[in-house]
């Protein structure tokens, strides 16, 4: 790999030339692949077995490194949502949350969010109760997010489509913000080599300038008291340690300690005359991608209690219709605990939302572009509500709800390309749940001689299937 020269000088003067000739080399070589399994949706004996098979990520209890590269398109199991393939550094955010965000119910915002690996694991995270914000400001990317998020599985999260600057109404909102900046992408050169080809120190005053556009117009939205994640996947001091003490100079934030292993490796601060803690990850020395982090509060103590709507709410703050009584007897059996949700109207869909934050729901409306909020659950056809396969993904699922099928590795991918499945002649008529290695996978309409597909039209696998590039995931 050929380093652009501007950023071989700058970092060789950061880190000395022989711990950046280490660097050099190891963004040479082969870059390791982790994933993150989804504790919901896969049973224990599965994490025995991964703990028995793979090594696990030092600092993700539920993240493990793979031996290979390997080909997901045609597991099952990946698009279930039974695991995440995600760089093994940019789980660290784990600790940041398990340390700072576990004692209680919170409500979150990821702010650069999609595709959705932080978002997910912050999900995992978060003490029962709490409200995760997903938020993309890229539209397109903004629904591969809340696809990610749907096949997750978790219902108490709120996906955006937003500026940071169109927060600024939700003054003390949030107890905690995940601030995963875009940079100018130094962490990527092994992963990605365009990142090698766009980079440029003009670009790094671009990146550091966009940041602080950021943080300032997000900061306000903080509780007193609260916690930001800044994260980036960069190496320069303009970027990670220069912005963290403007951020202490200029709201008075404090930059927290977490309690790490010496035998993780992370880098401390490179600021020279600066020791406020902060976590930085190199691949030569953590089996992982470039990332640095900084967990920092807010100066003062939140008052408690939720967040106080405007009296008179205009336009998109008006509460979502909701279904009649007579409307519900069908879709409120397909939920394993329907009385903890409200069922909300959006168009012919329904959809599921945790009543204990019905609050912030309404006051999220007011400025943002809501791109999904709970569970879909449903689908008015006709006369007929036939079950989204959002729903199918859904932690909220009542199995028990529907008659199931076990299909095959063959006919799951069939299932996932959005072709015909042929079910037994055996199999019950009419709404189908389709499983794989007993995890659902979604539904079908039987018919007899053949099962309509189900299946979201803009999901499917486009690609042709190679059965020589399954992943080895579905076989265990």
């Amino acid at each position: 790999m050929e380093l652009p020269s501007s950023f071989t000088d700058y970092t060789r003067t950061l880190l000395g030339a022989g711990e950046y000739e280490e660097l050099a080399a190891a963004l040479g070589g082969e870059q390791p692949v982790s994933i993150r399994l989804n504790e919901d949706k896969l049973p224990e004996s599965s994490f025995r077995l991964f703990r028995s098979s793979f090594k696990q990520v030092p600092w993700a209890a539920t993240g493990y490194y793979l031996d290979k590269r390997l080909t997901f398109t045609f597991d099952p199991l990946f698009h279930a949502g039974c695991y995440y393939v995600q760089e093994a550094s940019s789980m660290f955010v784990e600790q940041a949350l398990r340390q700072y965000a576990a004692e209680r119910p919170v409500v979150m915002l990821d702010l650069c969010a999609a595709p959705g690996g932080k978002s997910t694991h912050a999900r995992s995270m978060l003490p029962a109760g709490s409200l995760l914000v997903a938020n993309e400001v890229i539209h397109n990317r903004s629904q591969i997010l809340a696809e990610n998020l749907t096949k997750w599985g978790h219902p108490d999260v709120v996906v955006t489509n937003n500026d940071p600057a169109d927060f600024s109404p939700l003054t003390d909102f949030f107890d905690v913000i995940l601030a995963d900046v875009p940079c100018s992408g130094e962490g990527m050169f092994r992963k990605d080599p365009v990142a090698v080809s766009e980079w440029s120190p003009e670009n790094v005053e671009i990146c550091w300038q966009r940041q602080r556009r950021i943080i300032s117009d997000i900061w306000p939205c903080l509780k007193p008291g609260g916690i930001l994640i800044y994260s980036t996947c960069t190496y320069n001091t303009k970027e990670d340690e220069e912005n963290v003490r403007w951020l202490r100079d200029e709201f008075g934030a404090e930059a927290l300690h977490l309690d790490i292993s010496d035998g993780w490796k992370i880098t401390g601060n490179l600021l020279p005359g600066e020791d406020f803690p902060v976590y930085r990850f190199f691949p030569h020395k953590t089996e992982g991608e470039g990332f640095f982090l900084a967990v920092l509060r807010k100066p003062g103590q939140s008052a408690g209690g939720g967040w106080a709507a405007p009296a008179k709410p205009r336009g998109r703050g008006a509460k979502a219709p909701e279904l009649a009584k007579g409307q519900l007897s069908v879709v409120r059996g397909w939920l394993a605990s329907p009385d903890e949700y409200e069922f909300i109207l959006n168009g012919n869909h329904v959809g599921a939302f945790p009543k204990n934050r019905l609050e912030e729901l309404s006051a999220l409306r007011l400025p943002l572009r809501i791109v999904q909020a709970g569970a879909d659950i449903a689908e008015l056809k006709g006369k007929d509500w036939i079950p989204a396969h959002g729903l199918a993904m859904s932690r909220v699922l009542n199995q028990d709800a529907f008659a199931r099928e076990e299909i095959s590795h063959e006919q799951a991918v069939a299932y996932l390309r959005k072709e015909a499945v042929v079910l037994p002649g055996t199999a019950p008529r009419g709404i189908v749940l389709l499983t794989y290695k007993q995890v659902p996978l979604g539904f079908v309409k039987n018919i007899g001689n053949r099962a309509n597909n189900l299946y979201p039209q803009e999901w499917r696998i486009r690609s042709g299937y190679m059965p020589e590039e399954v992943s080895e995931l579905s076989q265990l």
